[in-house]
């Protein structure tokens, strides 16, 4: 690696430390809410994920490093307005949304520094890592309230399909399910947004390390969605059934509190099966995906089956 490199890899290694030192309270704020908040645990790997892949592409990345002041400039101009609107709601009641705000503008600078320092022809081939970082991006609270909406009412149609299969007598209201001896509610917490969003990132990172091609990428992203809905649905009915069958007080016992663990393993063990279906296509085809290596009692009033895993 030649002085010149190291040179602009020092310059934006201090730009990325000055970015920290100016951004350290709303960072602060969000990697304590990471680890306080099990939707967001997965943050503080984002960036550790995006550094490997940018260390393993160091070679081929900054061969052709070149400085871009024109297109790097403007997206750090893009990074400051989108802080400054952020920060102007901090002291308002969207301080969520200010957050998502601040946070977007923090990962729009770093794209901005390693633009400026190593230029465009590097952004390209580095899109993977960069754009990767937007994960630690939290989600806007209208957004996140929506998705967990359409998870729950997805997993109520399945927890109700997969009942009727079961031979298991069930009175349908909405999200709430009578059975002969209990009653149970797909509550929110039944959504699965935590093993969902876990699934996504998984299956981004799998997608880029085994998969060549463009629309078997996305097939693999999108098909965790019904893998979601479906661990969702088979975890809230296997708890029910036996809760009804065995005892009540499963559900609201340690295996209903951690038991999402076995599920969730059965979700990675479907996406896995898709992508080992898709590798397979591909190599029938011709197409040679990355290599990992170079890659990179009675009725009681309605219980909630939650699903934190």
């Amino acid at each position: 690696m030649t002085q010149s490199i190291q040179t602009k890899q020092l310059f934006f290694l201090f730009f990325s430390i000055m970015t920290i030192l100016i951004f350290s309270a709303p960072l602060q704020m969000l990697f304590v809410r990471s680890f306080n908040d099990e939707v967001y645990d997965y943050i503080v790997l984002v960036p550790f994920v995006s550094l490997y892949f940018l260390y393993v592409q160091r070679k081929e990345l900054f061969a052709t490093s070149a400085y871009s002041f024109p297109a790097g400039i403007t997206i750090l101009l893009l990074g400051v307005v989108l802080s400054l609107i952020g920060m102007q709601q901090v002291s308002g009641s969207n301080q969520i949304g200010s957050l998502s705000l601040i946070t977007l503008s923090i990962v729009i600078f770093w794209i901005g520094g390693f633009v400026l320092f190593h230029g465009v022809h590097v952004l390209r081939n580095a899109l993977f890592p960069l754009l990767f970082l937007f994960f630690i991006v939290p989600l806007p609270a209208f957004l996140l309230e929506k998705i967990i909406s359409f998870l729950q009412e997805g997993s109520a149609e399945v927890t109700y399909v997969l009942f009727q299969f079961s031979g298991v007598p069930v009175f349908r209201e909405g999200f709430i399910f009578h059975l002969p001896k209990i009653s149970i509610e797909v509550a929110k917490q039944c959504s699965g947004i935590h093993s969902g969003i876990a699934l996504l990132i998984t299956s981004v990172i799998a997608a880029k390390l085994f998969l060549a091609t463009g629309w078997r990428k996305g097939v693999l992203i999108l098909s965790v969605l019904p893998i979601t809905i479906f661990k969702n649905g088979l975890r809230i009915v296997t708890l029910s059934l036996l809760g009804n069958n065995i005892d009540e007080r499963i559900l609201s016992g340690s295996l209903h509190r951690k038991g999402g663990i076995p599920f969730f393993l059965l979700a990675l063990i479907v996406l896995f099966t898709v992508l080992w279906i898709l590798r397979r296509s591909e190599k029938s085809m011709g197409t040679t995906g990355p290599s990992p290596s170079a890659g990179l009692g009675g009725r009681h009033s309605a219980s909630s089956i939650t699903g934190a895993t």
